[in-house]
């Protein structure tokens, strides 16, 4: 008979203590990766979660107290069965345990460290799945708890399991309270205290100001560092997310470039497995969007040890990273609003500010044009894949991606067409209200001639809707008489009104701001110009 709540209730039961244990770890081996649950034995596994929490504040030793937990670990990933571990007893139980009960004067000392990994774990999985445990947890100070005990993390060699659920907890924590995460930020000096614990993972050393001695010589992370600093990097993610991008004072400045240097480190480095590395990238630029912008210079720096890739005597290296990134995330084409968006916001935001960075992503991205036999989608080019995403059918991306190569093109609506083709364009040229042509906000330096003899020798014979030049096509009216061409434009005007009056279309023009709007509004403004007209023609 396979091992189930009932089976381990009946050896409570009998008394046995041994059994009852027995019973647990048979139902913890079978139901190790179990995630839906039998819904016919709901009120048992409520039955069996409150009455393990009762044994639980008996003293029956560590061994007993890690089988009880880990049962309730396995049982807290069903939510309707959460009410006896989401009770303030029951969470005091938990927090006790995890060594996170909190007091003025000192922590409460480490003891079993297998009790206290798995207690940890139980407290993730509760706050995760409830409103209520997170309430508790701030009546608790758990936030405090944990961050006295991430100090000691620098000063004492403590299990990493410890180190890497307390990280855990403190991300779900300010992920899911804005209270806390209010609390983390500037009662509890998050971001030195987390920006001090990824840098020693990382074995950092400085070489001088902002500028990492070794840069990405040393050998790959090991995969309990790039675990460690994954889940720093997403807490200091939370610590940063509403943070004011204008910096307050010179030390506001000063811990927002270190944490950018740092990053731009983590850029160069590479773990022991390709998907690791993307991963960890991936929440180092989920940070980076954090940073104010202007402390993003350090990604190009000149003084960036073991660059390879110069630029008008900056290391591009990082740069380089980042593009790769961008490029194998629209190669493999699912969610990529939270996959690419990231990435190409990064980009954009360092465009529009840093003239270096941008000019050398635009010698990757749109180097001098010369393919202009073939649609700008169409092809394997970055440029081509971007182009492709400007008529994604989500909004974010196509808005994203259109952004990126407008600023690219210093926000020149001739410039950007040039590339993309008004077709793919209109979409964010309508948005910027840029429909009559012009430029954007930014500022930007004058614009310096690219275009290639290639580009030159055709550009009169570009479709502009489209972007490239088109073999000549047959004239439809070629043959008809005159009365056959004037039958069928009527038919035409005859379809284009029957659609305008049953409201499948809508006819527009663009207005002399730039912006669209419905073209009956000529219309309506001619008749105004004339009454207007004939009023003043009747006085004297």
């Amino acid at each position: 008979m396979d091992p189930g709540p009932a089976l381990a209730l009946a050896a409570l039961a009998s008394g046995s203590k041994a059994r009852f244990e027995r019973e647990l770890q048979g139902f913890n081996r079978q139901n190790s990766r179990t995630f839906t649950f039998d819904l016919n034995e709901e009120e048992e596994r409520k039955k069996l979660c409150d009455e393990v929490l009762k044994v639980l504040q008996k003293d029956l030793g560590p061994s007993c107290q890690a089988t009880c937990l880990e049962t309730i670990r396995i049982l807290s990933r069903d939510k309707k069965v959460l009410a006896p571990v989401t009770s303030r007893p029951g969470m005091l139980v938990l927090v006790r345990l995890a060594g996170l009960e909190y007091t003025q004067s000192s922590m409460q000392e480490l003891s079993d460290f297998g009790v206290i990994v798995e207690a940890l774990k139980c407290l993730c999985n509760i706050v995760f799945n409830s409103e209520a445990a997170q309430q508790l947890c701030v009546d608790f100070k758990l936030a405090v708890g944990v961050c006295e005990r991430l100090k000691l993390h620098r000063d004492k060699n403590l299990a990493h399991e410890i180190k890497f659920f307390d990280l855990r907890l403190l991300f779900l924590l300010s992920a899911l309270r804005i209270d806390i995460r209010a609390q983390l930020k500037e009662e509890l000096q998050g971001l030195p205290l987390l920006t001090d614990i990824l840098e020693s993972t990382l074995d950092i050393k400085w070489s001088d100001k902002y500028v990492v001695a070794t840069g990405g010589r040393g050998p790959p992370l090991s995969k309990e560092q790039v675990d460690f600093a994954m889940e720093a990097l997403k807490a200091l993610f939370n610590v940063t997310f509403d943070s004011n991008q204008q910096e307050i004072d010179e030390d506001h400045v000063h811990r927002h470039r270190h944490l950018a240097a740092i990053l731009c480190h983590c850029l160069l480095l590479k773990t022991q497995a390709e998907d690791k590395t993307e991963e960890f990238h991936s929440h180092t630029i989920n940070l980076l969007n954090n940073i104010p912008v202007a402390n993003l210079d350090l990604l190009f720096s000149p003084s960036i040890k073991c660059g390879t890739v110069d630029y008008n005597g900056k290391k591009m290296d990082a740069v380089e990273v980042l593009l790769g990134f961008m490029e194998k995330r629209i190669d493999r084409g699912s969610n990529l609003k939270e996959g690419l968006t990231p990435v190409l916001s990064v980009l954009t935001e360092c465009s529009r500010i840093h003239r270096d960075m941008r000019k050398y992503i635009r010698s990757q991205v749109l180097p001098p044009l010369k393919d202009v036999k073939n649609r700008p989608e169409v092809g394997t080019t970055l440029r081509n894949k971007l182009v492709r995403l400007m008529t994604h059918i989500d909004t974010g991306v196509k808005h994203t991606a259109a952004e990126f190569l407008f600023v690219l093109c210093k926000e020149s609506v001739d410039c950007l067409l040039k590339y993309t083709g008004y077709g793919n364009a209109a979409g964010l040229l309508a948005a910027h209200g840029l429909l009559a042509g012009g430029r954007g906000d930014g500022q930007y330096s004058e614009d310096e001639d690219t275009d290639t003899e290639e580009y030159k020798s055709v550009k009169s014979f570009i479709n502009p809707i489209t972007g490239h030049v088109e073999d000549p096509m047959p004239n439809p009216m070629d043959g008809m008489t005159e009365e056959q061409k004037e039958y069928e434009a009527m038919k035409l005007v005859n379809m284009f009104d029957k659609l305008s009056r049953e409201q499948i279309i809508k006819p527009m023009r663009v207005k002399p701001d730039g912006t669209m709007g419905p073209l009956e509004e000529v219309a309506n403004e001619s008749t105004s110009d004339h009454d207007s007209t004939s009023d003043s023609d009747q006085n004297v």
